[in-house]
Formats: structure tokens, sequence, C-alpha cells
């Protein structure tokens, strides 16, 4: 029986070792430098796919704090998003800050989960009520809603708001609110919002919680948040 050599055998695990060590540098490298993010998530939610135009938002939402699921293995992408979630989504970016003033509204309770988020809120110009007084706290926000309050959230910020995107190119354009023109310019033109199609804008539809993850995603990349 042929006797194995040590010196070689100490010789192959060294050039073992040398390669994995040279590989782990590589891969800490691209990890620190971010050329190459490797996988790190460990999605949650069943109903958001790989693949999905919405997965990388619905991370991102997620991965800041900025929106739970509906459940604890559901996101629910393609159900609609209340006036109360999306003031306290914003809350929450802006860091739950305290608010000087009250919101005198007689639907909102500031015990309520979104108390404190509307009363902050109005507080700075974000949201205002109804002329009955009301807030409406429950009610689907539609898409040139989502927009305007995105808009004055981004000034209270005071972040540049100076784009203006063209609203000609969609056949609805003329479906916009006129508060809400300013608000969708330069939603469309900073790339904050998508049309739902080539040619349509949807600014009465409502805004989905996908759309709301994708708008907030695009919202802090355009002002690096």
């Amino acid at each position: 029986m042929r006797k194995k050599n040590p010196a070689r055998l100490a010789l192959a695990l060294l050039a073992v070792l040398l390669v994995l060590g040279i590989v782990g540098s590589k891969l800490a490298a691209q990890a620190e430098d971010g050329s190459q993010e490797p996988e790190i998530w460990i999605n949650p939610y069943s109903d958001v796919r790989r693949g999905a135009w919405y997965y990388d938002a619905v991370r991102f939402v997620t991965d800041a704090g900025l929106m739970n699921g509906t459940a604890t293995t559901r996101f629910s992408p393609d159900e609609t998003t209340s006036r109360a979630m999306v003031v306290t989504i914003l809350w929450r970016q802006a860091g739950s800050p305290s608010a000087s003033r009250e919101a005198r509204f007689s639907d909102v309770e500031l015990s309520e989960w979104y108390g404190d988020a509307v009363r902050w809120a109005v507080s700075n110009g974000i949201v205002t009520g109804h002329e009955d007084g009301t807030f409406a706290p429950e009610d689907t926000i539609t898409r040139e809603q989502m927009a305007a309050i995105l808009y004055r959230y981004a000034q209270a910020q005071g972040l540049p708001c100076s784009e203006n995107g063209s609203l000609d190119g969609y056949t609805d354009a003329d479906l916009v609110s006129g508060y809400a023109r300013p608000a969708l310019g330069w939603a469309c033109g900073s790339g904050v919002m998508q049309g739902t199609s080539a040619t349509t804008l949807g600014p009465a539809a409502s805004a989905t919680r996908a759309q709301v993850a994708a708008m907030l995603m695009r919202f802090c990349d355009t002002y690096d948040l």
C-alpha cells in the first residue's frame, strides 16, 4: 500500500485554506462597498413573491419599519390603504416626533393607534380635515391624495420640491383635482409616482399597499433618506 506524503498533504491543505481566504475576503469586500449585496432578507410574506414588481418596495418598507404586514405572513399588496395608515407611516419615517398642536377632529381620539400621527401631521400642515370637522381616518386614500400628502411632507421636511413633470401624456390628466396638480407634477417629475399604465395616471383610484410601498421607496431614494 502506497504511503501518503505528509508534506504533500500539508501543501494541499494550505492551498485550500488560501483559496477560501481569498474568496472570503472578496465576499466581505463586496458586502462592505455595496457592489454585490448578498440576499439576507428572510421574506415573512407568503403573498409577496420574488419577481413581483413590488417585491423590493415591500422589502424596503419592512426593513425600514415603515409598514407592517396585515398578518404575520401576509402583506396584502392589493388591499387599499387608509388615511390613518399613510399618516402613521410618514410619522414613523420622521422619527415618531411629538406634536405641539391638537388635532381637533370629531372622529379622532388621541388614544387611537394613529392619534399621535394625525396630531403631528396637522401640526406640520401635511393633512387637513374635511369641512364637516372630521378627518375620516378609515377612508381609503386615493393616488392623488397620496401624492399631495407626500408633497406636503417633503415641504415640511425642508426638502427640495422643484421638479414639475408634465401630466399631458396621460389621457386622464383632466381628472386630476386642482389642489393635487402641483403635487402630481412633482411626484411624476421626481419619479416618486408612476402611472397605472403608460397612458393613465389613475388620480382618483385607490392607492394599494403595494403602490404606497413603492412610492415610499422611491421617495426615500430620491431624497437619500
